[in-house]
């Protein structure tokens, strides 16, 4: 032996050593099999045949039991409301049977939202409906209404038997309206009866009804708020040419209604009391 290991140091000039302690036992895995306390090991469970493995399976069977009795069967899924009605919509057809279609927001009864089914089957009901439905928000002329259902495919013998009725009862009421609408737009606005009565004719009111209710402004009233009106605009041209603000304050009369002549005296007090020349005006401002 002591031959052997010369000759193969002279070989390869590196000493090997043959004999020597033995080796050390190979250490198991940090992650390998660990020895419980009663001698077992902890992957014995893993085989059928040892203790360890049947008491897991009857704990996994006990758990499977209380779980089937705890939780509810599975039973058929519910179906989607909303997904029910979109179908029936798809469908043609009312989810509810013998009741008429709803509209989709508030619930409320969707016959002016589908005029032709609600005045094929009872065109008053539905003159009715449409009716009491533009009236809730706001006073409205007979014309108006009377537009808003033949939009609707509302037949106009219908219409009329239903605004007759709603003119009988004291619903619609053109005077009622036209005096509300000149007083409203005459506070919020400025407007002057030439305007006024003008924007009556637009909604549909006759032309006697519209001459007297603009009637009913004073005149001194229109005047005072004419003035109101070019000093509140005047405070806020100071500082343009005389020509670009008596322009401004004229033509904003104007558009609300005002006769020339009244325009001309306003504007030309108003700047006469902010110090501007009276004759001065004369060229820009005719004698009304």
């Amino acid at each position: 032996m002591a031959a052997a290991r010369e000759r193969l140091r002279q070989l390869t000039g590196v000493h090997v050593e043959v004999d020597g302690p033995p080796a050390a036992p190979p250490r198991a895995p940090a992650g390998g099999m660990r020895t419980r306390q009663d001698g077992s090991h902890a992957d014995d469970a893993a085989h059928p045949g040892t203790a360890a493995f049947r008491s897991r399976s009857r704990r996994e069977a006990a758990r499977a039991d209380d779980s089937a009795a705890t939780d509810p069967p599975a039973g058929p899924r519910k179906r989607s409301r909303r997904r029910d009605a979109w179908a029936d919509d798809a469908a043609g057809t009312d989810p509810v049977a013998g009741t008429r279609p709803r509209s989709r927001r508030g619930g409320a009864p969707a016959d002016d939202a589908d005029p032709a089914h609600a005045a094929s089957a009872d065109p008053v009901a539905a003159a009715r409906a449409v009716c009491l439905r533009l009236l809730t928000g706001q006073p409205r002329t007979r014309r108006q209404l009377a537009d808003a259902l033949r939009k609707r495919g509302i037949p106009e013998w219908a219409g009329e038997e239903m605004l007759s009725r709603f003119e009988d009862v004291g619903l619609i009421d053109d005077a009622a309206f036209a005096a509300a609408w000149v007083e409203s737009r005459h506070r919020g606005r400025g407007l002057a009866r030439r305007a006024l009565e003008r924007e009556l004719r637009t909604k549909g009111v006759e032309g006697s009804l519209a001459a007297e209710a603009v009637a009913g402004l004073d005149p001194e009233r229109e005047e005072e708020t004419a003035r109101d009106l070019v000093v509140r605009k005047a405070r806020a041209t100071r500082g343009l040419a005389r020509e670009a603000r008596i322009r401004r304050l004229v033509g904003m009369l104007a558009r609300r209604g005002y006769p020339e002549g009244l325009a001309f005296r306003i504007v030309r007090d108003v700047l006469s009391a902010e110090g501007e020349d009276p004759e001065s005006l004369d060229a820009y401002l005719p004698d009304a």
